[in-house]
């Protein structure tokens, strides 16, 4: 009976949590059926009033409506259904998160809206047809790595690709890449780790979900970042994360694309007017066959004025698409 009454409060409080909302009551009378039937506990009015009393003290937000028989809810949480539904919006939509982590973890964030919300957090986002990644230690990866930067440690971990028969193959002939992690990007639906290689001094990626094995921590202390280096201008110059040295390139874009040039490359970008019907914007990137097929998705739209070379890439690249058709 002594642990009982121990329990009783704290149980008390998850009944409300979990059953009450702004639209979603209960009385003390079936608060106390909940207990004794679900809990083997039985208790009295004036105890659970004053339990409730107690939980209001404490800071849950827990609205009383006077009545024959008052009814309780709570009507604010940490997260609004509004956020839940982003939360569970990205969730479903991330490549990088596999198909069977991403069920559990939105049960979690559903729970978090209280039984009575499931039908309300429902998503209509088309991502069922998406192609998930299969690395279920990608939780334990990403922690692993989030340490590593924390402690200013060096990892040492394998990686895979796939070969022309889908299977993975460790790269490096198995031998483990030794990395001093900088920073987690998210970037075109996938996790990547940038960091600096141990006996090469330069920055590189690796997507997240294809690190095969839990990285090792060691006990060496980081590598420094390159003198000057900075993520935000990392992520904007490199397109999907290839790796190549950027440079200055200018565009020719047609008048109906600002939008679609903010979009990649932020508020801030230089543009200048060009003629009636087109702008020029200047901007600064890894110039890469990621880049010069984002140019040609546009259908004409964009062109690339200089450098000379930029231009002989991307034209190359465009021959060469066209001798193997």
């Amino acid at each position: 009976m002594e642990k009982n009454a121990k329990l009783r409060p704290f149980l008390v409080a998850k009944i409300i949590f979990e059953r009450t909302d702004e639209d979603n009551y209960l009385t003390i009378a079936q608060i106390l059926d909940i207990l004794k039937k679900e809990y083997g506990i039985e208790s009295y009015r004036k105890t659970i009033q004053a339990d409730i009393d107690t939980l209001i003290a404490f800071g849950f937000d827990i609205q009383e409506t006077k009545s024959t028989q008052n009814r309780y809810n709570l009507v604010s949480r940490q997260f609004d259904n509004a956020e839940l539904k982003l939360l569970i919006d990205a969730v479903e939509s991330a490549k990088f998160i596999p198909a069977s982590k991403s069920k559990g973890l939105v049960e979690k964030i559903s729970a978090l809206g209280g039984f009575n919300q499931g039908e309300k957090l429902k998503r209509n986002v088309s991502v069922e047809g998406r192609i998930k990644a299969n690395n279920d230690k990608i939780f334990m990866i990403i922690d692993a790595i989030n340490t590593a930067i924390n402690q200013k440690k060096k990892i040492s971990f394998t990686y895979f690709q796939y070969n022309v028969r889908k299977e993975q193959k460790l790269r490096h002939d198995g031998e483990p890449y030794v990395i001093t992690p900088l920073h987690l990007v998210w970037n075109g639906d996938y996790y990547y780790m940038v960091g600096v290689y141990d006996y090469k001094g330069r920055l590189g990626n690796f997507r997240v979900d294809r690190i095969a094995s839990y990285p090792e921590i060691l006990d060496e202390e980081a590598t420094p970042a390159p003198e000057g280096f900075d993520i935000n201008a990392y992520i904007n110059t490199t397109f999907r994360m290839f790796q190549c040295e950027p440079c200055e390139v200018e565009l020719i874009c047609d008048n109906s694309l600002m939008d679609a040039i903010i979009d990649r490359f932020g508020e801030d970008v230089t543009t200048f007017a060009n003629d009636m019907t087109s702008f020029r914007a200047v901007v600064n990137v890894a110039p890469t066959h990621i880049f010069y097929s984002w140019v040609f998705g546009f259908g004409g739209l964009v062109t690339i004025r200089g450098p000379v070379e930029v231009k002989e890439k991307y034209k190359e690249m465009v021959q060469s698409a066209m001798d193997n058709i």
